[in-house]
């Protein structure tokens, strides 16, 4: 029966896939995992072909959008009272945490902890080398940083002036990831990468808006549920609590840039690009 298929003419299972594929893109199927990695690799070779001014400019525009995260959460965290249910409060500063993320995710810049997953792919894929992907990581981390920094400047000045947030609230925010352990920090910034490699590709995978929406929400709003570390948005936190409270010096500033950095680099290429393209590869034509 097989067979008999195939001499009918090998187009009709081409023009199965063809369909297939472009039922794929219609969102009327989910898209396969072949498709999900097509589109990662896709978007990574098209990120790394940009310009240097285009790719900084755009990664400068993430670190500062992503600032309104942090900035709500402060927002949240002076409106919150004394003794109340600690679960709510959380929840409050995991919706407000996930701001910034759609801001950054749906406005479509360059964000470092989604190309930690993202850009691997087209490296294993073979379509772009290490070289093309130190290039972006250098890029697009270097926007966000000084992106973020400018906004922790400003919002250190301007929350407590206009009376949106306290000062000390900046520092109840850092104050979780400056007091853990070396070890400790660096695990929980594995998986913050690993979940920031998830959300990447569930946002290939997803075929309209409202899907985007909600991954972008419910991820990132697990990782400010969790108080997670992340480098991106945490450099906001971390330094506005530097600028704010005397006793937190730069070096712990540092420290915790190096060791969320290393671990949302960690978590992303490893758990996700790594061991998705691994195991979709495996499945296609018993390829090695």
């Amino acid at each position: 029966m097989v067979a008999d298929d195939g001499a009918d003419g090998g187009d009709g299972g081409d023009a199965g896939v063809g369909h297939e594929r472009e039922a794929e893109r219609e969102g009327e199927i989910p898209a396969s995992n072949e498709t999900v990695i097509d589109r990662l690799a896709e978007t990574g070779v098209d990120e790394m072909d940009r310009g240097a001014p285009a790719l900084f400019l755009s990664a400068l525009s993430a670190g500062l959008d992503i600032g309104f995260g942090p900035l709500l959460v402060a927002v949240v965290t002076t409106l919150t009272v004394a003794g109340g249910d600690p679960v709510v409060d959380r929840l409050y500063v995991g919706a407000a945490y996930s701001v910034g993320f759609v801001f950054v995710v749906l406005g479509g810049s360059e964000l470092f902890t989604e190309h930690t997953s993202l850009a691997v792919v087209p490296v294993l894929d073979d379509r772009a080398g290490l070289g093309d992907l130190g290039r972006l990581w250098s890029l697009v981390y270097a926007g966000n940083v000084v992106g973020g920094v400018a906004f922790a400047v400003f919002v250190v000045w301007f929350a407590p002036a206009y009376g949106l947030a306290s000062t000390a609230s900046f520092a109840e925010l850092a104050e979780p990831f400056l007091d853990q352990p070396t070890a400790v920090l660096f695990a929980g910034a594995v998986l913050t990468g690993w979940m920031m490699g998830l959300l990447a590709w569930l946002v290939a995978a997803a075929d309209s808006t409202i899907a985007r929406v909600v991954f972008v929400v419910l991820v990132t709003g697990a990782i400010g549920f969790a108080h997670l570390p992340h480098s991106i948005a945490g450099n906001v936190e971390v330094l506005a609590a530097t600028l704010a409270d005397p006793d937190i010096g730069v070096a712990e500033y540092v420290r915790f840039m190096a060791l969320t950095t290393a671990g949302n680099v960690g978590g992303g290429a490893v758990f996700v690009a790594l061991l998705k393209y691994g195991f979709v590869l495996g499945t296609v034509e018993g390829e090695p």
